[in-house]
């Protein structure tokens, strides 16, 4: 009976002094909107756009898997030379996030090339290597909210398992 007491009091206190894995720390950049249709950018457009981020960060914090790291607007509006460049230089994005602390960089645009149906496009980037890693696509039939928020939540289950099953 005492070595079971010493042994679970041993077992105790190796569990609470072994630091817990860090989770990763992810950087979500703001979607920029690629509208091609024949009447592009509509207040609600950029609206519908401006709302992926924030719910990306919040699909994935619901997960518990990840922490969100806030990159400022000023520092990714003066890193970003024009529209899509962070979208296409990985390694800049990168080091955009190592600024922050972050282990991967998420980059993204909403293509929208049809008034039916649009686009997720998003990048997700490793810090250290400064490469890309994977690009998802989710198509979103509609411009409802529902339909933005569904797609957000496909997509951050694409992230997760992409990033967990590594």
């Amino acid at each position: 009976m005492k070595q079971q007491i010493i042994s679970f009091i041993a077992l105790t206190l190796l569990l609470i002094s072994h630091p817990g894995v860090a989770k990763p720390r992810i950087a979500i950049l703001n979607f920029e909107l690629n509208d091609i249709t024949s009447l592009p950018n509509t207040i609600q457009e950029q609206q519908r756009t401006a709302s992926i981020q924030p719910l990306l960060e919040q699909a994935l914090l619901l997960t518990d898997r990840f922490d969100i790291i806030e990159i400022s607007t000023n520092a990714e509006t003066t890193a970003n030379a024009g529209f899509g460049y962070l979208f296409s230089h990985h390694d800049l994005a990168a080091k955009l996030g190592e600024q922050f602390g972050a282990d991967w960089v998420i980059v993204g645009q909403h293509s929208k090339p049809s008034f039916l149906y649009s686009y997720l496009i998003a990048d997700l980037v490793e810090v250290k290597s400064q490469r890309l890693v994977s690009r998802f696509n989710i198509e979103l039939k509609g411009n409802h909210a529902k339909v933005t928020q569904h797609s957000v939540a496909a997509l951050a289950d694409k992230i997760s398992n992409r990033l967990i099953g590594q």
